[in-house]
């Protein structure tokens, strides 16, 4: 049960979390402080006079050094537990974060010069970093992959419902931690699985989770009436198995809501989904804040993608595109860009999603949403109030009115600011079309529900490995 819980999944301010990737960070944490020590021990080897008097003054230095090396991992996606790179990935990773960290580490050099590492120090520290972070992480994976460790969990049901899980969560990377021991099919139920073990039990319920050493229990049967056995859940439930619904369960592994499943009642009667007046002036300010520090860092390449504009379509060329998109409760609003696409890109007036290799975008256009510098000007509609910082993608009213008639629970994303980077843009490619705009709600509705200023700060360092790797980018 000890290594269940360790794989497990927990609440941080409302988000799921994976306890053992921040036992990961934890651990990283400690290396990389430990590794400032290392390094001035191996400075001063042939020196040993300065070692003591530069010892005192190391800790509060190792302390900066180690949590900015963690938050660069933690930007590049380095403790997802649904990163599914290979060792060349992770190397590649691990070298940016480094990238990342020195570049960090430069800026609090400058304005904090107590805090400054001597230069061969910092070379041997970061070495040692990059040598141990690849280290931790080959056993890590090795680790968790491990099926004695994982949680057993058995699926309630073997229908359409139960379905959703061996579709959606077929790879290992979205079953760290559990694995499916398998679905128990109902008696008069329509088996509806393509993989997975399915079970026809000859014993009651309980008995067989006891004597198979389950875990978890994920209810997904098709006719809750008909088939829930209720009397041996509670059974389940007094042996100390954990029992969940099939939403919860997508939730907590998967970070998002599955749509198919969630009825309207659920919306009400759940956890999350509240709008607290008492941090409203705390996230508007949040915004503000970080519109300006984006700003800040920001300008000299806004004003360069202005320059390639006017360089490849001329002097006085648009530069701004505006578009009329959909925000907090239905109202319109116009989004402001930097122009990627020709000038003429919609001139009969009809919307049309982007494509792959879409002839409407310039040569400069390509590269600007590459690298996602087409959107910075949505940093004056944070500014006006029109959007968040973080929210669901805003989309076109002509869209909106499609999906909303084809998708259910469509227009709830639309219960909080539209964002420049958002859950739902870190963890799907970029969407254009009816499927991609559903499964991309099933993350945006996880905001919306589980929103705070943590789940901000998640998404807004996760925002960094989106644009180094042009993850969405069309």
């Amino acid at each position: 049960m000890m290594a269940g819980s360790l794989l497990g999944t927990t609440r941080i301010f409302n988000h799921h979390v994976h306890v053992a990737y921040y036992w990961l960070a934890l651990v990283d944490a400690l290396l990389f402080f430990g590794a400032c020590y290392a390094a001035t021990w191996l400075y001063f080897l042939n020196q040993p006079a300065g070692l003591e008097v530069h010892l005192a003054q190391l800790p509060a230095r190792a302390m900066v050094f180690s949590a900015i090396t963690v938050l660069a991992m933690f930007s590049l996606g380095l403790y997802q537990p649904r990163l599914r790179e290979g060792p060349n990935g992770v190397l590649l990773r691990v070298a940016g974060a480094i990238a990342i960290m020195t570049l960090g580490m430069t800026a609090i050099f400058y304005f904090l010069p107590s805090l400054h590492l001597w230069r061969g120090i910092f070379v041997y520290a970061a070495l040692l970093a990059f040598v141990g972070s690849l280290t931790t992480r080959l056993i890590f994976s090795r680790t968790v992959e491990l099926e004695q460790l994982k949680r057993r969990v058995l699926v309630l049901g073997s229908g359409r419902t139960a379905a959703n899980i061996a579709s959606k969560m077929r790879r290992k990377s979205d079953r760290r931690g559990f694995r499916i021991y398998g679905y128990v099919r109902q008696q008069g139920e329509d088996t509806q699985l393509d993989t997975g073990n399915v079970i026809t039990l000859d014993i009651p319920l309980s008995e067989y989770v006891r004597s198979h050493g389950i875990e978890k229990i994920v209810v997904a049967v098709d006719d809750r009436e008909k088939y829930m056995q209720a009397d041996e859940l509670m059974r389940c439930r007094m042996q100390g198995v954990a029992v969940v619904d099939i939403l919860d369960f997508f939730e907590s592994e998967a970070s998002k809501v599955l749509t198919d499943e969630a009825h309207p009642e659920w919306f009400i009667f759940s956890n999350g989904f509240k709008c607290d007046s008492s941090t409203f002036g705390l996230r508007r300010l949040f915004d503000i804040a970080a519109s300006f520090a984006l700003l800040t860092v920001t300008w000299p390449f806004m004003l360069l993608a202005v320059l390639a504009i006017w360089l490849e379509d001329g002097i006085g060329a648009p530069v701004i595109f505006r578009q009329r998109r959909v925000g907090l409760q239905g109202q319109i609003f116009d989004v402001m860009k930097f122009r990627s696409m020709t000038v003429d890109a919609e001139g009969d007036g009809k919307a049309r999603w982007a494509t792959p290799d879409d002839q409407r975008v310039t040569r400069v256009g390509k590269i600007i949403r590459k690298l996602r510098i087409d959107e910075l000007p949505q940093i004056l509609n944070v500014l006006k109030g029109d959007m968040a910082f973080v929210g669901p993608r805003p989309e076109r009213p002509e869209f909106v009115r499609d999906l909303a008639e084809k998708i259910p629970h469509f227009e709830k994303r639309h219960c909080v600011k539209p964002g420049i980077t958002g859950w739902a843009q870190l963890n799907y490619p970029y969407g254009a079309s009816e499927k991609d705009a559903k499964a991309k709600l099933e993350f945006d509705l996880y905001y919306v529900k589980n929103q705070s200023l943590f789940l901000d700060l998640t998404i807004l360092l996760q925002t960094v490995e989106v644009i180094l790797f042009g993850k969405g980018a069309r």
